[in-house]
C-alpha cells in the first residue's frame, strides 16, 4: 500500500495529542512515587524515607503556590526518592557555596570555636558539601527550621562538641529572627535561645556523660579525680522532660586513657566507695541508665528522642598517610579514601551505643544520629590552633607549638556542626 500524501492533520488534534501524553506521564510519575511508604529512621537506622506520599492533588497544589510561598518553608524531603543512607557519601568543593553565618555575624558563638576571628587564614574549610550517594540532603533553612519548631523545645544534652551543635543550630536560624524577637541566657549548665515570634527555643543542657559526675561544674582537671555516679541522672533530668526533641550525645569524656571511677548510689563515700572500670564498661553502665529514662519517662508520642554518635578526633596524623604530620594542624581538605577511619574513633564504643539502644523498649522510637564516618574525613575541620585553652587565646609561642597546643577535638563554627545540624533537620 502506498503511504498516504497530503494529509493534513488539524493542529487542535496535535495539541489535544501532546496534552493526553503529558498526562500520561504524569500520572505514571506520580503512582510511582505514592507508592514508596514514609517512615521515620530508629536506632541505627539511618535512611531517610520520603516525608509523605505524593497525589495529583500535592502536585496541583505545589504549583499553584511555587509563586506565592517562601522557597525556605517547602519541605523538600520529597526529594529523596529512594532509601538512603547519609552515612556514605563523599564531601564535594562547592567554591560558591557560603555559609549562613560567620563568627562576625552571629554573637552566640563562644571563642573556642571562632576559628577565623581567633586568626584562622584558609577558608577552603568552610566550602565542602556532604553529598550522600543515593539521595540529595536538602540544604538547612533556617525559616523552615523554626516553622518546625514553632511552640516547641529543642533541646541538646551533653558536652561541649554537643554546645557546638547547639551554636551552630542558633546561628543558623538566627539571622532570620528580628532583633527584638529574640533573646538568649547563658548559664554554665543550661542555656536557652528563644524565638518570641516562634514561640519557640533551643536549649542546651551540660552533661558531659549524661549521668551524674563530680566534674561536671567546676570541672576536674585531674582526670584521675574525676568519679562518674553510672546509675543516677534524676537531679539533671528534671530540666528535659518537658521537651520536644531532645539530643544527646556523650564520648569524649568517657575517652580518659584512664580506667574510670564509676561509683553506685551516694558520693558522700568518695573515691572509697567507687570502683575503676574499663572505659567501655563504664560507658555502657552509663548508656543503660539514660535508657532506663527514656523508655520509662519520655512519651514517645510527644518527644522526639535523638542519640548523636560520637564525633571524631585527628590527633594522629599517621593514620592519614602523613607520618610526619603535626596532628590536625594545617591540614586543609578532607581526607579523600572511602570508609576512612582512625584512630580517633573507637569501634568497640560504638558497639556499646548498639547493644544498649537495640535492648530499648522505645528503640524504634529513638534516632540514632550516624555522624561518625563522614565526619572521620574532616582533619581539616578542627580548631587546631585556632583556639583558646583556660579562656585565653593561644599566643603566637603556643600556636608555634601545634603538637602540644593543637585541638583536634573541637570543630570550627561555622564548620562540620552545620552538617549535622543539616541532618537532623532532615530528620524533623
Amino acid at each position: 500500500m502506498a503511504p498516504c500524501r497530503g494529509i493534513r492533520v488539524p493542529l487542535s488534534v496535535v495539541f489535544l495529542c501532546g496534552f493526553l501524553l503529558l498526562l500520561l506521564f504524569h500520572t505514571q510519575r506520580i503512582s510511582l512515587l505514592s507508592s514508596s511508604s514514609s517512615s521515620s529512621s530508629s536506632f541505627f537506622d539511618l535512611r531517610i524515607f520520603p516525608s509523605s506520599s505524593f497525589s495529583f492533588g500535592t502536585v496541583e497544589k505545589l504549583a499553584k503556590e511555587e509563586t506565592s510561598v517562601d522557597p525556605e518553608l517547602v519541605d523538600d524531603r520529597f526529594e529523596f526518592d529512594e532509601e538512603c543512607d547519609v552515612t556514605v557519601g563523599k564531601w564535594v568543593y562547592n567554591r560558591s557555596v557560603e555559609p549562613l553565618y560567620t563568627d562576625e555575624s552571629c554573637p552566640y558563638i563562644d571563642r573556642q570555636f571562632t576559628c577565623l576571628k581567633n586568626g584562622r587564614p584558609d577558608t577552603d574549610y568552610l566550602r565542602w558539601e556532604w553529598w550522600p550517594d543515593g539521595c540529595t540532603l536538602p540544604r538547612f533553612g533556617p525559616k523552615l527550621a523554626l516553622n518546625k519548631l514553632r511552640g516547641k523545645r529543642l533541646l541538646f544534652v551533653g558536652d561541649s562538641l554537643q554546645r557546638s551543635q547547639w551554636e551552630s543550630f542558633v546561628c543558623l536560624v538566627n539571622s532570620v529572627i528580628p532583633g527584638g524577637k529574640k533573646s538568649i541566657k547563658r548559664h554554665k549548665i543550661y542555656s536557652v535561645f528563644r524565638a518570641e515570634e516562634y514561640n519557640a527555643s533551643i536549649e542546651f543542657y551540660w552533661a558531659p556523660y549524661i549521668v551524674e559526675s563530680n566534674t561536671d561544674e567546676p570541672v576536674i582537671v585531674d582526670l584521675q579525680k574525676r568519679i562518674v555516679k553510672v546509675d543516677s541522672l534524676e537531679e539533671r533530668s528534671k530540666y528535659w522532660e518537658e521537651a520536644d526533641i531532645l539530643v544527646f550525645n556523650t564520648y569524649v569524656w568517657w575517652m580518659t586513657g584512664f580506667k574510670i571511677k564509676a561509683l553506685w548510689g551516694s558520693f558522700a563515700n568518695g573515691e572509697e566507695g567507687a570502683e575503676a572500670l574499663d572505659g567501655p564498661m563504664a560507658y555502657r553502665l552509663g548508656l543503660k541508665t539514660w535508657a532506663n529514662w527514656v523508655d520509662s519517662t519520655v512519651d514517645p508520642t510527644k518527644t522526639r528522642v535523638f542519640f548523636t554518635s560520637m564525633s571524631p578526633t585527628h590527633s594522629r596524623s599517621a593514620d592519614w598517610g602523613k607520618q610526619n604530620g603535626t596532628k590536625c594542624y594545617n591540614e586543609t581538605e578532607p581526607v579523600r579514601e572511602r570508609n576512612y577511619w582512625g584512630s580517633g574513633s573507637n569501634k568497640a564504643m560504638m558497639e556499646v551505643v548498639s547493644s544498649v539502644g537495640k535492648r530499648m523498649k522505645s528503640h524504634s522510637h529513638v534516632t540514632f544520629l550516624n555522624i561518625t564516618q563522614l565526619s572521620e574525613y574532616r582533619i581539616d575541620g578542627h580548631t587546631s590552633v585556632y583556639t583558646e585553652t583556660g579562656g585565653i587565646i593561644l599566643t603566637a609561642k603556643e600556636r608555634a607549638n601545634p603538637m602540644r597546643y593543637a585541638d583536634c577535638i573541637h570543630w570550627c563554627l561555622p564548620g562540620l556542626p552545620d552538617t549535622w545540624n543539616q541532618i537532623l533537620l532532615a530528620h524533623l
